[in-house]
């Protein structure tokens, strides 16, 4: 709303305030009618507003209908995205079948962001702990080092 004029802003308003007792459970529709409800008050909502409002308007329901991009596809539901570390020797698609589809049955593989790889935890293989010195062994190294700083005073003093 900050990039549209007062007039612009009010418009929208009105266009809001004549919706804001209608539901949809279809994101589609909710744009067909945003809409056409601007346009009833002479306003043109481009599609970076479209996308604000339905961010800004919208909330999640399981119950509603998949929303799909301009070719058909289903779109993912980013909040509800993961990752899975799977076996070497499995097929990911295999694995996706018997781990995870009994539990999340409408998830799916991005392929195109499937990443082959190995973990390596260096700091669980190798890492050795050393305990720090004690505070006493510290202290008298402090002591040590005000003593010569001292010291050295003493002899700009003079």
């Amino acid at each position: 709303m900050q990039k549209l004029g007062d007039d612009d802003a009010a418009r929208l308003r009105s266009t809001l305030e004549a919706l804001s007792e209608t539901s949809w459970t279809n994101r589609s529709a909710f744009h067909k009618a945003l809409k056409a409800s601007a346009a009833e008050q002479g306003l043109k909502l481009a599609a970076p507003i479209l996308k604000a409002l339905t961010a800004a308007l919208g909330e999640h329901d399981d119950e509603a209908d998949v929303c799909t991009d301009s070719k058909g596809n289903a779109e993912p539901d980013t909040s509800l995205r993961d990752t899975e570390n799977v076996p070497w020797d499995e097929d990911v698609d295999d694995y996706l079948t018997r781990e995870v589809l009994p539990y999340a049955p409408d998830a799916w593989i991005e392929h195109t962001k499937t990443k082959e790889g190995a973990e390596i935890p260096f700091t669980r293989h190798f890492y050795k702990y050393v305990p720090p010195r004690s505070l006493e062994e510290i202290d008298r190294d402090l002591e040590a080092v005000m003593n010569d700083l001292r010291r050295m005073l003493d002899e700009v003093e003079r």
